[in-house]
């Protein structure tokens, strides 16, 4: 166990983590419908959007809800056996529901090469922050990132997967 003062400073910080989640997955949401779509009105364009944005949301969801669940646990027990599931197969979920965004950004590719730009980077985020919470942690100070990475640490969202998993 850990002393109450860093159990505070946890879950101020997790509380941190959980809102900047949920946050960033409404901007993305507001600008998707405030700016992307007004002007690029196309179907195909909106679909390929929508495709590689969904399981970005998806994922930001996801993981807001995590650091603001963890926050009841942190430092003084484990993930809920239950939560554990879930959470085991959002793992899964998650990444069918990248692949058909993928497959929805290829069915309908936008002309337009911003557009098109635009899809394959919000994608491609929603597999980097996948990967950050559910294969393998990405997230570290800048200057330190590089000898960080190559540790390849397990996210604390799988450790804490684990750890309730092992209750039942």
């Amino acid at each position: 166990m850990i002393t109450q003062e860093r159990r505070t400073a946890l879950r101020r910080t997790y509380l941190s983590l959980g809102v900047g989640e949920l946050v960033a997955a409404g901007v993305f949401a507001l600008i998707a419908i405030g700016v992307v779509a007004p002007r690029f009105p196309k179907a195909d364009v909106q679909l390929a959007v929508w495709a590689a944005l969904a399981p970005l949301l998806v994922v930001l969801i996801e993981a807001g809800i995590y650091w603001l669940s963890a926050r009841r646990w942190v430092g003084i027990g484990s993930m809920p056996a239950r939560l554990a599931r879930v959470y085991r197969r959002l793992r899964v979920a998650t990444a069918l529901l990248l692949a058909l965004g993928l497959g929805g950004m290829l069915a309908s590719w936008p002309t337009e090469p911003a557009v098109a730009v635009l899809v394959v980077a919000t994608w491609m985020f929603a597999v980097v922050e996948y990967v950050n919470y559910f294969v393998v942690r990405l997230s570290y100070p800048a200057r330190r990132w590089w000898s960080s990475v190559v540790r390849w640490r397990t996210p604390r969202l799988m450790k804490d997967v684990r750890a309730g998993g092992s209750t039942t």
